[in-house]
C-alpha cells in the first residue's frame, strides 16, 4: 500500500502496529555490523583484480560490466523482498538464507575462474557462467544485508542523533570492508589472481556459521507479518533516493575503472594492477572510514548538512580524478571521493527514516538497496562503454553527475527542512 506524505514534525513517526520493537538491541547491532563487515570484505576482495582478471581469461570490458550490472539488476529486483521479509521472518532466517546462497555461487565462480584461466571454458559459456554465478546467484544474495542492517538500526535507535550514528556505523563497517579488502585483494593478487578469488567464499561460509550459531532470533511478538511497503514516489522519499541515486551513480563510474585507468594510464602489468588498484581503493576506504567513524559523529551535522558538504568534498575528488597527474595525484582524488561520499551517505540513509513509521522501515531500507543496486545497473556499462570512446570521458560524467546532485541538495527544500536542516 502506498502512505501518502504526512507533515515533518520534530517527533519521529510513532509506530502504527501492535508488534514490540526488539528487547535487546545493544547486544545484536555489533553481530550485525560484523555480518555486513565479513560479507563486503569479500565482496570488495574483488575489486583490485576484476579488471586484471577480464584480460586474463580473455573477456572484454563490456562483458566485465554486464556481469556487473546483472548483479546490481538483482540488487534492484530482491531489496524491497528482503527487507520487508527481515520484519515479517526476522534478521536471522533472511541472513542465514542469503549468505548460504551467497557462498554457493561463489564457490562456482572460484571454479570456474581457475578454470577460464587455464584455457578450458570457452569464452562465450565463461560469460555465461560470470553472469550467472557473479551476476544473477551473488547479486540476489547481497541485495539482503544492507536492508536487514539499516532496517534494524532504524528500529532501534530512537532519535536522529543515534539514528544517523547508527547509519554511519554501517558505512564505516563498509568503509573498513574496503580498505581490508583492498589490501587483501591486492596483497593476494601478488601471489596470482585466483588466491583472492578463493578467499570470496571462505569468508562467506565464516559469515554463515557465525550468524547461524550467535545470532538471536526475534520472538513472534517482535515481527510484523504484513509490513507497509514504500513507493518510491512517496513525496518523503523520492528526493533522497534522487541524491543517493547521483551519489552512487558516479562513485560506480570511478569503482568499476578504476583498474583499467590505472593500468593504462600507467602502462602497468596485470599483478602490479591489482596491486597499485588496490591501494587506490584503500585510500578511498579510508576517506570513508574516517568520514563515518570520526567525522559524522563528532560533528553533530544534520542528515541535509552532511549531505551538503559531503556532495562537494567528493565533488572535488572527480576534477581532480579527470586529467592524468600521476599515480598519488589519483590516489588522493580517490581519498576525496571516499571522505566525501562517507560525509554524505549517513545522511541520505538516516533522513528518510526519521519521516516514517517502524511497520513502513524494512521496506525504506529495500527501497534504498534497489536504488544503489539501480545505479550498478546503469554504472558499470555506461562507464566501460564511455571508456571506449574516450578514456577521460566516463570520469567527466561521473563529475557532472555529482555537481548536479551537489546543486540539488543544495536548493531543494527536503534538506533545507526544520527536522534535516
Amino acid at each position: 500500500m502506498n502512505h501518502e506524505p504526512e507533515p515533518i514534525t520534530d517527533a519521529v513517526a510513532p509506530p502504527r502496529r501492535a508488534p514490540e520493537a526488539p528487547t535487546h538491541p545493544a547486544t545484536q547491532i555489533p553481530l550485525l555490523l560484523a555480518t555486513v563487515f565479513l560479507t563486503y570484505l569479500g565482496q570488495m576482495i574483488l575489486n583490485p583484480i576484476i579488471a586484471p582478471l577480464a584480460r586474463e581469461v580473455g573477456l572484454a570490458e563490456w562483458q566485465i560490466g554486464v556481469t556487473i550490472s546483472t548483479a546490481a539488476v538483482m540488487v534492484v529486483v530482491s531489496s524491497q523482498f528482503w527487507g520487508r521479509r527481515s520484519q515479517s521472518w526476522g534478521r536471522k532466517p533472511v541472513l542465514v538464507a542469503a549468505l548460504t546462497l551467497a557462498a554457493l555461487t561463489m564457490i562456482g565462480f572460484t571454479i570456474v575462474s581457475a578454470l577460464g584461466m587455464q584455457g578450458l571454458i570457452p569464452a562465450g559459456l565463461l560469460f555465461t557462467l560470470f553472469i550467472l554465478l557473479r551476476g544473477i546467484g551473488f547479486g540476489s544474495a547481497i541485495a539482503a544485508i544492507p536492508p536487514t542492517a539499516q532496517a534494524y538500526i532504524a528500529d532501534v535507535t530512537p532519535d536522529e542523533a543515534t539514528r544517523t550514528k547508527g547509519m554511519a556505523s554501517i558505512g564505516a563497517v563498509q568503509g573498513v570492508s574496503t580498505i581490508a579488502g583492498a589490501a587483501v585483494g591486492g596483497a593476494l593478487a601478488g601471489l596470482g589472481l585466483i588466491w583472492p578469488i578463493a578467499a570470496v567464499p571462505a569468508l562467506l561460509v565464516v559469515t554463515v556459521v557465525l550468524v547461524a550459531v550467535k545470532l538471536r532470533r526475534e520472538p513472534r511478538q517482535e515481527l510484523i507479518p504484513d509490513p507497509a511497503k514504500v513507493r518510491p514516489t512517496d513525496a518523503r522519499v523520492w528526493p533522497f533516493l534522487l541524491a543517493g541515486f547521483g551519489m552512487f551513480t558516479a562513485l560506480g563510474f570511478m569503482q568499476v575503472l578504476i583498474g583499467f585507468v590505472v593500468q593504462d594510464r600507467f602502462a602497468l602489468t596485470g599483478q602490479v594492477t591489482g596491486v597499485v588498484t588496490g591501494g587506490s581503493l584503500l585510500a578511498a576506504g579510508v576517506g570513508m572510514v574516517v568520514a563515518q567513524a570520526v567525522i559524522v559523529p563528532r560533528s553533530g551535522w544534520s542528515a541535509g548538512t552532511l549531505l551538503r558538504i559531503g556532495t562537494f568534498v567528493a565533488l572535488g575528488g572527480f576534477v581532480l580524478l579527470i586529467p592524468s597527474l600521476g599515480i598519488w595525484v589519483l590516489i588522493a582524488a580517490v581519498l576525496l571521493i571516499g571522505l566525501g561520499l562517507g560525509i554524505a551517505m549517513p545522511g541520505y540513509t538516516a533522513g528518510p527514516t526519521l519521516l516514517m513509521h517502524r511497520d513502513e522501515q524494512g521496506s525504506l531500507a529495500g527501497l534504498i538497496g534497489a536504488t544503489n543496486g539501480l545505479t550498478f545497473v546503469v554504472a558499470p556499462t555506461a562507464s566501460t562503454l564511455l571508456y571506449g570512446v574516450w578514456e577521460p570521458l566516463p570520469i567527466i560524467v561521473g563529475a557532472t553527475v555529482m555537481a548536479s546532485i551537489s546543486v540539488f541538495v543544495l536548493l531543494h527544500p527536503s534538506f533545507r527542512s526544520r527536522r534535516l536542516a
